[in-house]
C-alpha cells in the first residue's frame, strides 16, 4: 500500500468490499496485526518499533477501538465494561463519563444489564461506548454501523464523529456501509 495519513483531530472513512482487507488495516494501525513491511505511527509514536507490552499499554492509553467482533465481557454489566476500559487504560473509574457517553447512545437503561443479554445493536452502541469512554487520541471503528438500523446508525456515527471532534482525537471508520459515506471528506477505497 502507499502511503496514507490522517491528521490529527479528522475523521477519515476506509471504505471497500468484505475481503478487501478494511480490517487488516484497522488491526495493523491498531498494532494487534504486524504488517510485512512499512511503519506505522500514531500520535507521533511509531508502534511498529514497540514491543508487545510496550503496545498494548500505549493503545489502552491513547486508542479507542471497535473491533468486528465486539469483545464485550458478557458476565458483567455494561456500566462495568466500561470501567474495565477506563481501568485498562490507567484512568481512574468515571461514572459520569459513563453516563454521559450511555446516554449520548440512548442506552443508559441498559447500564446495569449484563452484556450477554443484549440485541446485536444494543452490543455495538456498548462497544462504540466503551471505546470512546477514554477520550482516546485515535479512534478506530470497525464495521460500527453494519447492525443498526438507520436512526440507531446516525447516533452511533454521530457520537463517533462527535467525540473525536470534542477531543481532537482523530477517527478512521472501516466498513462496507455506503449509508455513511457522505459524512466523510477524507476516503480510503480498498
Amino acid at each position: 500500500m502507499r502511503e496514507w495519513s490522517v491528521p490529527q483531530g479528522e475523521a477519515s472513512l476506509v471504505i471497500g468490499a468484505s475481503g478487501s482487507g478494511k480490517s487488516t488495516l484497522i488491526g495493523i494501525v491498531a498494532g494487534l496485526v504486524s504488517p510485512t513491511a512499512g511503519r506505522v505511527g500514531v500520535a507521533g509514536e511509531e508502534i511498529t518499533a514497540m514491543g508487545a507490552l510496550a503496545r498494548d499499554a500505549f493503545r489502552a492509553a491513547n486508542i479507542g477501538l471497535v473491533p468486528q467482533t465486539l469483545h464485550l465481557i458478557g458476565v458483567v454489566s455494561v456500566r462495568d465494561n466500561l470501567r474495565i476500559a477506563q481501568r485498562l487504560a490507567g484512568r481512574v473509574v468515571d461514572d459520569h463519563a459513563i453516563d454521559a457517553v450511555l446516554g449520548s447512545l440512548g442506552i443508559e437503561a441498559l447500564a446495569g444489564n449484563k452484556a450477554r443479554d443484549l440485541s446485536v445493536g444494543e452490543a455495538q452502541r456498548v462497544a462504540i461506548a466503551r471505546a470512546v469512554v477514554n477520550r482516546p487520541r485515535l479512534v478506530l471503528a470497525d464495521e460500527p454501523t453494519s447492525a443498526l438500523d438507520d436512526a440507531n446508525c446516525d447516533k452511533a456515527l454521530a457520537l463517533l464523529l462527535g467525540q473525536a471532534s470534542a477531543c481532537a482525537a482523530t477517527l478512521v471508520i472501516a466498513t462496507h456501509d455506503r449509508r455513511i459515506r457522505s459524512h466523510f471528506t477524507r476516503t480510503l477505497e480498498l
